[in-house]
């Protein structure tokens, strides 16, 4: 019987080629795009699930009330760990976890820069990084020890065995290999080359018992059988007992596996994160395989007349409902699994242009088995999702009307199925087009943002080994060849923020107001370098005012929080001194784009650096500007590569994720459309097909091309109509809640869903009007000879 359905589903397949071809290229796209976003949800899923000890590992977390809002940070004092593991006996391990810096190691004559972190010794034991060589005890137990990934091993020792070699740190201290890790995996939200004991740190002086200085993430281990509702209680008063600068701040513990996915809090509460992209293109998968599945449906169904009688004799000859069933669902299941494998080959030929889409390394070559059963799983419930409708359809006809030539009787006012499954599809590619639409215009409107400074010819260099000490030369030097217009030295780039408090004192201030204010430090001409637009006042000149290291630059949104309607020569207190105020600048994007401008304060020379940022000379060619300061830092500074980054092309990299999911969506709403109109030029050609007499009829009594194709498309077009009635306002449900996300944001123009609307209709006319044109030019004798 098995060999019987395969045999008359081959047949059919041949039979109706066009049909067959239209229904195996639906399911084929459609498997293969569930196929590549399964894979990266099953990647992104995976994120950091590798470690054994997952359930009881937990992120230090902070909150506090500001206004009404409450504000949350993963930021912690250097000094909680120890209290942590001193004082809470339910904590098994700890581990304080450094900013990831960029460090030059040396060994021999080979100068390699590569970036990692400091931690606890605990560390390794907490998080699943296994040592390829050393012990994870007490491989950072050590002071002038260091753990090196795979790579930066072999890198620098080529083949020979790293375990007790030393070599030099930036350009300084002699360090021991004491373990080399495993290469990280793809999956995990760590980023290092290498890992550096936390007394490393405190030898060089950069830990400190400041509570107020929140600078690095601290993760804890609880012990099995904790119980976290009663240790989270004794956990929330911490701060209370050990730092009396801020004792209202609430710490939590937030589980490690949740960040990744759920990291983003609104007001306190967990607000979703990156689970909500991958709901969402989950979601678009599943919709993507449905409108292939409805394309089989109809297709299927539209072909009923054809298989109608095949359905009637094989009744007659005793073949139960259920053995019709049986056979037009196996039809469906052998189409599937055609489909599957043409998807697999689509799947493979278009894995590295989806990872470059995604911005992941995704591999078929690395999923679990559990995978590809639940991707055979899915082929076979495609192909029964598919053909349910048509099987039941079929096997539901009656012999005697069948034989009798009236299989089919439908009132002018029955709502047709497969209409339904129309409505359906254009619907979602109405939602689709809209929400492309939206996308791209809030990306514009980000980018199109005045920055309020000047982006182009400025690029910044990090401060390494000896350009600190020698910065007053490499800047005389810069300005006198030509390179360089304007230097100034910050202690980050323009593009971010760095460094916050709500500790800040000025006249006027309220004692409960703890409002973010963000700082910058600066030496001099930073609003001749950045292109800063000055309101009031004048630029850092030390040259000029030596007192200027202590004086302050603010930005408009500083102002208006302090009251400072005249700022000049106002004062403001940070890090237990007085900053006088000598400027007035406009608000500029500091961090995000899409966020509203926060307060900030520009201090002078007296503060920590980390950047020298240079305006280039217009007069010469980029590349002449490079190879000079190359030169010069070079002079100054022979151990190091010169490293730069240009503003404007960091300033791009903010609309990276954005231009991402944009690129996603366009790809989703291409193919969507692409489905649908496969299976509209299916019906389109079915309807064209069942009408040739009429057709012909139509045009013996004078009716013209316009005529006959008005009626073969007015149909489908009040289909696409209703389409449009329904997605526009469930596409700006949706897309009003995306922007809420955003401060900085576009208003959703009413034209977007005219737009759409049209965008639907004219790719459904094309689609349809290549039939009914062929039809109603098609010579009506050759239609009505048989009559």
């Amino acid at each position: 019987m098995f060999r019987n359905h395969i045999k008359i589903a081959y047949r059919n397949l041949l039979k109706n080629k066009s049909f067959s071809i239209l229904n195996i290229t639906g399911l084929s796209v459609g498997l293969c795009v569930t196929t590549l976003i399964a894979l990266w949800i099953n990647f992104e899923l995976g994120f950091d699930g590798f470690h054994e000890n997952e359930k009881n590992l937990y992120q230090v977390n902070n909150q506090y009330e500001v206004e009404g809002e409450i504000d949350t940070w993963n930021s912690t004092p250097k000094v909680m760990a120890t209290v942590l593991k001193a004082d809470y006996p339910e904590i098994s391990r700890v581990s304080r976890y450094f900013f990831e810096t960029p460090f030059l190691f040396t060994k021999n004559e080979k100068r390699i820069k590569a970036t990692g972190t400091a931690v606890d010794a605990d560390f390794l034991s907490m998080f699943r990084f296994p040592l390829i060589e050393g012990n994870v005890k007490t491989a950072l137990s050590e002071v002038n020890t260091v753990v090196l990934t795979e790579k930066l091993a072999k890198t620098l020792f080529e083949e020979k065995d790293a375990i007790g070699q030393t070599l030099t740190i930036d350009n300084s201290e002699l360090l021991t290999v004491s373990g080399v890790l495993k290469n990280l995996p793809d999956n995990t939200m760590f980023n290092f080359e290498y890992l550096l004991p936390w007394s490393y740190l405190e030898q060089k002086g950069w830990n400190d018992d400041n509570w107020s200085n929140n600078s690095i993430v601290t993760y804890v281990q609880l012990k099995d059988g904790t119980n976290f509702g009663a240790f989270s209680e004794k956990l929330a008063s911490l701060r209370e007992r050990y730092d009396r600068s801020s004792p209202d701040i609430h710490t939590f513990l937030y589980p490690f596996g949740r960040i990744h996915l759920h990291g983003k809090f609104e007001n306190g509460r967990e607000a979703g994160g990156r689970i909500d992209t991958i709901r969402l293109f989950g979601i678009i998968a599943g919709i993507l395989l449905l409108i292939a599945c409805i394309n089989f449906m109809n297709l299927s169904t539209a072909q009923s007349e054809k298989r109608a009688r095949e359905v009637g004799v094989r009744k007659v000859v005793g073949a139960k409902k259920g053995t019709l069933i049986a056979q037009f669902m196996g039809e469906s299941i052998f189409i599937a699994i055609i489909s599957a494998v043409i998807a697999s080959g689509l799947v493979w030929a278009g894995l590295p242009y989806f990872n470059e889409l995604v911005g992941r390394p995704l591999s078929l070559l690395t999923l679990p088995p559990a995978f590809w059963w639940g991707a055979a799983g899915t082929v076979v419930l495609t192909g029964i999702l598919a053909g349910s409708y048509p099987a039941m359809y079929l096997s539901a006809f009656r012999p005697s009307a069948v034989l009798k030539g009236h299989f089919k009787k439908k009132s002018k006012n029955d709502v047709s199925p497969r209409s339904v499954l129309v409505i359906f599809q254009f619907g979602m590619a109405i939602i689709l087009i809209t929400a492309t639409v939206i996308v791209q215009q809030q990306i514009k409107k980000a980018q199109t943002r005045n920055s309020g400074y000047s982006k182009n010819n400025l690029l910044y260099t990090h401060m390494e080994g000896d350009m600190e000490q020698h910065y007053t030369l490499i800047k005389d030097e810069l300005l006198r060849s030509g390179a360089a217009i304007s230097v100034t030295k910050t202690n980050a780039p323009i593009i971010e923020s760095q460094s916050n408090t709500w500790g800040m004192l000025w006249d006027g201030k309220a004692q409960d107001d703890h409002t973010i204010v963000h700082r910058m430090m600066a030496d001099e001409a930073i609003i001749r370098t950045m292109g800063l637009e000055l309101m009031e006042g004048r630029d850092f000149d030390l040259r000029e005012y030596p007192s200027d290291s202590s004086a302050a630059i603010i930005n408009q949104s500083a102002a208006r929080l302090m009251g400072f309607e005249d700022p000049i020569g106002k004062t403001i207190n940070d890090r237990n001194r007085d900053w006088h105020v000598i400027g007035l600048v406009k608000d500029f994007v500091l961090d995000s784009p899409y966020q509203k401008i926060e307060p900030l304060v520009i201090q002078g020379a007296d503060g920590w650096f980390d950047v020298i940022n240079m305006k280039l000379n217009t007069d010469r060619s980029t590349r002449e500007n490079l190879t000079m300061i190359e030169a010069i830092l070079k002079k100054y500074n022979p151990e190091y590569p010169f490293q730069y980054q240009f503003v404007d092309r960091a300033y791009a990299q903010k609309f990276e994720d954005q231009q991402r999911i944009g690129k996603i969506a366009s790809a989703f709403t291409l193919l969507t459309v692409l489905i649908s109109c496969l299976g509209l030029f299916g019906l389109a050609s079915y309807m064209a097909e069942n009408r040739t007499k009429e057709i012909g009829i139509r045009k013996v009594l004078g009716a013209t091309v316009g005529n006959i194709t008005t009626l073969l498309t007015t149909q489908f077009m009040k289909l696409v109509a209703i389409s449009f009635v329904i997605g526009a306002p469930i596409s700006w449900y949706f897309m009003s809640n995306w922007l809420e996300g955003f401060a900085y944001r576009v208003t959703i123009a009413w034209w977007v869903f005219p737009l759409s609307g049209i965008l639907a209709m004219g790719i459904a006319m094309v689609t349809i009007s290549f039939q009914a044109i062929k039809a109603a030019v098609a010579d009506p004798t050759n239609s009505l000879k048989t009559e």
